[in-house]
């Protein structure tokens, strides 16, 4: 089956690691499982048949504690529609679904890798995404 979109370009639109200092340090990696992991997707239209998709990793504890730490990407791509994609359903599913899959394993890389260099290096991401999931549910 050919795909509906084409990735014309992905890159990290922003990203940011925040500790404040060395006793958040020590405390954050004491208690980073009890951090967890959101995601959020926006999209905007642009010219001709192209969306620019955002995708934002958040991994943050909730518990309000003193000390924390705060980790975010932004993780940006820019697709064009080709001519068959006419309905907002299959739009939605292309773009919450189909183009998180197809980029989900690099940014997972790039995140992981960007908190395990800011000295976490115990920190994992347990459970792997369903997109595909997340959909249905959001549609539930």
């Amino acid at each position: 089956m050919e795909k509906k979109y084409k990735i014309l370009a992905k890159f990290i639109k922003d990203m940011s690691v925040e500790t404040n200092n060395a006793e958040t340090y020590i405390f954050v990696k004491d208690n980073i499982d009890k951090y967890s992991l959101t995601i959020n997707i926006k999209s905007d239209p642009l010219k001709n048949k192209m969306i620019g998709v955002d995708t934002t990793f958040k991994f943050e504890d909730k518990n309000n504690n003193e000390f924390k730490s705060n980790f975010e990407m932004t993780f940006s791509t820019i697709i064009k529609l080709n001519n068959e994609t006419k309905n907002k359903e299959e739009l939605e599913k292309i773009l919450l679904v189909e183009v998180q899959k197809e980029n989900y394993p690099y940014m997972e890389k790039v995140f992981l890798n960007t908190i395990q260099d800011a000295g976490f290096d115990n920190f994992k991401i347990e459970k792997k995404i369903d997109f595909e999931e997340l959909y249905k549910n959001k549609s539930n």
